[in-house]
């Protein structure tokens, strides 16, 4: 991919999209893996694969245009999700005496608990995805040279996702689905063990994708 600032854009619209995708859906929908741990079954919500899609973008620009353009984007789509809750929010109070909402508008208004907890685990898993990203490539840099660690580029890739993967699990689903719908228990421990999974999986699975994007990386 050409390091010019049509990709970068590019990038960043993939990021942001990705983001409010996952916010919207994340309440509406759930993955039955069929999957157990014991008594626990696995489960996730549908947003994780619109929310895994946000690390590959972060970790595309962070390989490419450095670590300040990661931390942008990142900044960039918080300022996204608080437009975009308070555009929901204030819509139908402007237009009171004539807005008619559907059963998926309420729905969306009502997701107090699922915006929090997004806001808060995005800062934080996302924040740590860059700061851990940049910190082991360039530790490697360091210790094994320019060349031969640009090929190695999986370990900070897949490191600084499957790690800051935990702790947006953790927050998202203990706000949105413990503090929100009231679950306790095995049925939270079985949705964030579950989410915790795909995501992990997913993170395999974009590693071919990011080698695709970031080889021979040239300035434009």
């Amino acid at each position: 991919m050409r390091k010019n600032q049509r990709n970068l854009t590019i990038l960043t619209s993939l990021f942001v999209t990705s983001l409010l995708t996952s916010n919207i859906i994340s309440s509406n929908g759930m993955i039955l893996t069929n999957l157990y741990i014991g008594k626990i079954q696995l489960l996730a919500p549908a947003a994780v694969l619109a929310y895994a899609l946000t690390f590959l973008a972060t970790d595309v620009i962070g390989q490419i245009w450095g670590k300040k353009e990661a931390n942008f984007a990142v900044a960039t789509g918080f300022a996204a999700q608080i437009l975009c809750t308070a555009l929901i929010f204030i819509t139908p109070v402007i237009f009171k005496p004539w807005f008619v909402g559907s059963d998926t508008y309420t729905a969306l208004n009502s997701l107090g608990w699922f915006t929090a907890g997004s806001l808060i685990a995005y800062i934080f898993s996302q924040t740590w995805d860059v700061f851990v990203f940049h910190k082991i490539k360039a530790w490697a840099r360091d210790k094994i040279g320019e060349e031969k660690h640009n090929k190695q580029r999986w370990i900070w890739n897949n490191a600084s996702t499957m790690t800051s993967q935990i702790i947006d699990t953790a927050i998202f689903i203990g706000i949105g689905f413990g503090l929100g719908l009231g679950m306790r228990g095995t049925e939270l421990i079985g949705i964030m063990m579950g989410q915790y999974c795909v995501k992990f999986c997913l993170a395999l699975l974009d590693t071919p994708i990011f080698y695709l994007l970031t080889r021979n990386k040239k300035e434009e």
